[in-house]
């Protein structure tokens, strides 16, 4: 990824006009990014890579402070590289802020300090917390909450995370009783931070990222009373719920002390818009840590019958409508590179992977589910876990990077299949974008496994471009024009499927053979000798001692009582 500008455009630089820059603070990666606002150029950027840690099997941590730092050195080190190319950043008029979404933070509002870990999104450790939720809902249905949230009961969402810390970090605990705990998702935490802290910093949220919470009503915009008392949650922790378009509050420290932060979008939400699919029926899939693939489906919402989910997409401005989103989610999509690379060590760099698999150009029959987080849409099965299967001994590590990009690309197919069945549309090419649209051969492969075109821009960086242009548009900074004649036409590549539609549906079909193998691994409760009972009568040598030792007793007593009559 190109860090600087073309030369050409730095001689050029009285005439760049205002800009618009963006934080992205994704899963794996904070990077900072500045746009010219009348031509959507990105002018210059800088990433810093975010640590996770694995405390336990399931379990997925980030620390806050790791979070919010990272955010300034990108500010710092993009202000240094723009001044190098004699780009003034008093130019910048607005800043926007995009965001992983549902990882949940706590933190004390009178010290600053967080008082646990993020939980990240990714992480599973509710899933006890959430198998006795749908217990506790009539015939055990998931999509209880549905009608109001647009999402099922899982560990996905912020609801339980925020519950997980309540019930188990005594810090935590005490904070709410003291009134003195604040609950985010990371767009909250930095805009709060940005904007004084504990000196006044502005405690709110978006529409995005608070539909992603399952503690906001999807109609009526706002935090709900009933779904706060289900998960016994006081509302007095959560931030204030503002459109994803207007002046939040300023920057108080820093390169860009006094520059309004004015946009604000869940990731995906971002990205929907910096790929401009504003009218009903446009999509988008971004290829992050996860695969997310979004459609707009206009200012109404609608349920999906086939395991997506309804979320809010974007509301431009205070006074704009909301607009609404099918949303497809992959737990597991450029986090099996990682995987590869830190865990198997068969690749050393993620584009090593694109090599290796285009060297056997096949898995040659492998297949690989990687459901390290279980599996999300359209199954939502919290007890799925990863299998590599169909291996023969002719298997070797490049069948195995091979099978990986299929993965993400099946995955891809199965959500794309939900939305078309949805619909009754079937979407005629796909939109994509994020890290992984750089490996070529994925495209490639997507575009055979779908049986349609994949469509790329040349500028990959769309999601931060979403969370630019929703800032630039806000009212009061007003630097950026959403009007589709104003909007800039983007230029991109199209892969077309090169294989016959007979040969994309077998795989497919063993891929989905093989994704039944991968469910209801994982149960919740300690497993005894393969029996879910963990009763000590569930050992049967064991049981009968018990017994018959109780029996003993009883007949000794009842000898003895006798003997004495």
């Amino acid at each position: 990824m190109n860090d600087t500008m073309p030369m050409a455009a730095s001689s050029n630089r009285i005439m760049l006009g205002p800009l618009v820059a963006a934080i992205d603070q994704g899963t794996s990666s904070t990077r900072f990014l500045v746009f010219n606002a009348k031509t959507a150029e990105l002018l210059s950027h800088h990433q810093v890579e975010i640590k996770q840690s694995f405390p336990k099997e399931g379990w997925v941590e980030e620390d806050p402070k790791e979070i919010l730092q990272s955010v300034y050195e990108c500010m710092d080190r993009t202000c240094e590289k723009l001044t190098q190319l004699n780009i003034d950043v008093s130019n910048i008029k607005a800043v926007g802020v995009t965001n992983q979404r549902e990882t949940t933070l706590v933190w004390d509002k009178q010290t600053g300090e967080p008082l646990y870990n993020a939980i990240v999104w990714l992480d599973l450790r509710t899933q006890s917390t959430v198998e006795r939720l749908i217990n506790k809902t009539p015939g055990k249905n998931k999509n209880h909450l549905k009608d109001k949230t647009g999402l099922p009961i899982s560990t996905y969402f912020s609801a339980v995370k925020l519950r997980w810390l309540m019930d188990n970090v005594e810090k935590v605990h005490e904070a709410v009783l003291s009134h003195r705990a604040m609950f985010g998702t990371v767009d909250s935490w930095l805009i709060w931070c940005l904007t004084g802290g504990k000196n006044g910093g502005v405690h709110c949220t978006d529409v995005t990222n608070a539909s992603r919470t399952m503690l906001f009503n999807i109609h009526t915009m706002d935090w709900d009373p009933e779904l706060c008392i289900y998960f016994d949650i006081p509302m007095g922790i959560l931030p204030k719920v503002r459109s994803s378009s207007e002046i939040y509050g300023l920057m108080k420290s820093g390169p860009l002390t006094g520059v309004p932060i004015s946009g604000c979008l869940g990731d995906q939400s971002a990205a929907l818009v910096g790929q401009m699919c504003f009218k009903d029926g446009q999509a988008k899939n971004t290829y992050g840590t996860g695969c997310f693939l979004l459609k707009n489906v206009g200012t109404k919402p609608v349920m999906s019958d086939h395991g997506l989910l309804t979320t809010v997409a974007y509301k431009l401005g205070r006074d704009k409508p909301a607009c609404y989103a099918l949303e497809g989610s992959v737990a597991i999509a450029g986090a099996v590179v990682r995987w590869l690379k830190d865990n198997l060590g068969i690749i050393q760099t993620s584009t090593e992977l694109e090599k290796l698999a285009a060297d056997v150009g096949t898995s040659y029959g492998c297949y690989f589910v990687p459901a390290f987080s279980g599996l999300y849409a359209p199954y939502w099965e919290p007890s799925a876990r990863g299998i590599i299967c169909g291996l023969t001994q002719f298997t070797n590590r490049s069948h195995l990077a091979f099978a990986a990009l299929e993965a993400v690309c099946f995955q891809t197919r199965e959500i794309l299949d939900a939305m078309n069945q949805d619909s009754g549309i079937n979407l005629s090419q796909l939109q994509v974008d994020g890290g992984m649209t750089s490996n070529r051969l994925l495209m490639q492969l997507q575009a055979d496994i779908l049986c349609i075109p994949v469509v790329k821009p040349s500028m990959p960086e769309t999601t931060a471009l979403g969370a630019a242009m929703a800032a630039g548009a806000a009212e009061g900074v007003s630097v950026w024009s959403l009007n589709p004649e104003d909007l800039t036409e983007v230029t991109s590549e199209k892969f077309e499927p090169q294989i016959n539609p007979e040969e994309s549906e077998l795989r497919y079909a063993r891929w989905k053979k093989a994704v039944q193998r991968a469910m209801n691994w994982e149960t919740i409760e300690p497993v005894n000798s393969g029996n879910e009972d963990t009763s000590i009568f569930s050992s049967v040598p064991l049981g009968f001692y018990i017994l018959g030792s109780m029996f003993m007793l009883i007949g000794a007593k009842y000898i003895a009582g006798q003997k004495l009559a």
